[in-house]
């Protein structure tokens, strides 16, 4: 079988049909959505160490105990996580009818939608796969799932585990490049959870509007850290780092550049310089250290660097590479940073996606407020520091995604916390009792008793039926 062979684009829509059909004629009821939860944790699990090897090949090089974390131990959080709470987030709601509608009783139930189409990404691409997939197969409905086509020996993973989980009329799977995409996303899915580029979120949005498809749109920009004054910067440098160069820096809510008072700036340099070199002493032969996913975005990102040495910017790597030619024959990019980018840097206009950090200095804390609120709004927004009256200027004074304090990345990893964006990072939210609702429908139901005095309300409004209105306006 070739693993990277595409899905006949006519082949999308009568799969979507059968997904259909397959859901209008069975509905899942709990007993199912549980058990579905639990047969797909356990095969998954058994296959950790197989998803691990067909990520790192298609990476040519990711880091195996990487991979174990973002893509093995937050999958089975959040599988875990939902068979706790799914019978508890199926119960209906009671709601109050007030005092003018009165003997009614009212409650909300959250029916599933129908079949949900998920595109994943190719930086995560078995955790940003299952986790929508298995939220929605929790909110009752069926799922199609389209992956990225950069990462084949993952897809043919995920194909396999799939199909040994699922019938094909409740999970399918289809694979492609753009044109794939662009035909699945213009199917009428009852819901459409997109992750990747904001240009490409455009599209998918654009493609699904014919139909009023809803959609969650999970993208990304660029992300700010900011350090306060009193930061303790061993710390916060050695968290700047996880967050950096976490996945060789291929993460969405990534720090993409770095917010710092100017008087701390080369203490800053130099507490990163030595927390990389303490984790990656021999960077070209650690296995720690994963390499960038293609030829492309490894030009793309060489690219920033050679911009931003042309405008003056100076270009810091943080670990040594002594066979040049075989590191870019790897596509290794050590990690580097870029100190004082003007805004018309490529590394400050463009989300980085790679082991690139600028880093900015600021005299007032009012600078970095507006600078931040003179963007897009941001997926992620990490501040270090414990000043209260910073911290709390910033969170009121901005907008984001998410927010981490003192931390970086782990505000994804709570299950109990909705991710996703806002603007130009996104829209709509998932994970968690916050996933379930949104693919779901919030259904409200409104039960009328035997007898009610709006069946008094009619006309001739004279009378009693007057009166009742003064009171009804009171």
């Amino acid at each position: 079988m070739d693993i990277a062979a595409a899905t006949p684009v006519e082949e999308l829509a009568p799969t979507l049909q059968r997904l259909r059909h397959a859901w209008q004629k069975r509905r899942p009821d709990y007993a199912q959505r549980r058990d579905d939860l639990q047969r797909l944790r356990k095969a998954f699990h058994a296959r950790l160490d197989d998803m691990a090897a067909a990520v790192s090949a298609d990476f040519g090089h990711r880091s195996m105990h990487e991979s174990l974390l973002a893509d093995g131990m937050t999958v089975l959080a959040e599988l875990d996580h939902m068979l706790a709470n799914l019978r508890r987030w199926m119960k209906p709601q009671r709601r109050g009818v007030g005092w003018r509608l009165w003997p009614a009783r009212a409650q909300v139930r959250h029916v599933p939608l129908g079949v949900v189409g998920v595109i994943g990404p190719w930086n995560y691409p078995v955790n940003i796969s299952l986790v929508p997939l298995a939220t929605a197969i929790a909110a009752g409905n069926h799922v199609y799932l389209k992956p990225s086509e950069y990462n084949p020996r993952t897809n043919q993973f995920l194909r396999e585990l799939l199909a040994e989980v699922f019938p094909d009329d409740r999970v399918a799977v289809a694979l492609g490049g753009a044109d794939v995409a662009a035909a699945f996303a213009a199917l009428p899915f009852d819901h459409i959870m997109f992750t990747g580029s904001t240009a490409v979120g455009r599209k998918i949005m654009a493609a699904a509007a014919p139909n009023l498809t809803p959609v969650t749109l999970e993208l990304g920009g660029k992300s700010p850290a900011v350090i306060g004054m009193d930061a303790p910067m061993e710390t916060t440098a050695a968290r700047l780092t996880t967050g950096k160069l976490f996945n060789g820096g291929q993460t969405c809510i990534a720090p993409d550049y770095v917010l710092v008072p100017e008087s701390r700036r080369d203490e800053l340099v130099q507490a990163l310089r030595r927390e990389v070199a303490s984790r990656y002493p021999d960077l070209e032969n650690g296995a720690d250290y994963t390499t960038i996913i293609n030829e492309g975005n490894y030009r793309r990102l060489r690219g920033y660097l050679d911009d931003a040495r042309a405008r003056g910017a100076e270009v810091v790597p943080l670990a040594e590479i002594r066979d040049a030619e075989k590191a870019e024959a790897r596509r290794l990019l050590p990690p580097t940073l870029v100190l004082q980018p003007g805004d018309d840097a490529k590394v400050m206009q463009e989300e980085i996606f790679g082991p690139i950090l600028p880093i900015r200095t600021y005299r007032r804390f009012d600078e970095v407020i507006d600078y931040i609120n003179a963007h897009d709004r941001p997926l992620a927004l990490y501040h270090f520091g414990h000043d209260r009256d910073e911290i709390e200027r910033l969170l009121g004074s901005t907008v984001a995604g998410g927010v981490c304090l003192n931390e970086t990345l782990l505000q994804y990893a709570c299950s109990n916390l909705p991710f996703g964006g806002v603007g130009a990072s996104g829209m709509g939210q998932y994970h968690g009792h916050d996933g379930f609702i949104t693919f779901s429908k919030a259904m409200p139901v409104l039960r009328q008793s035997r007898w009610t005095l709006s069946d008094r309300l009619k006309p001739p409004y004279s009378g009693f039926p007057a009166r009742m209105i003064r009171l009804l306006l009171r």
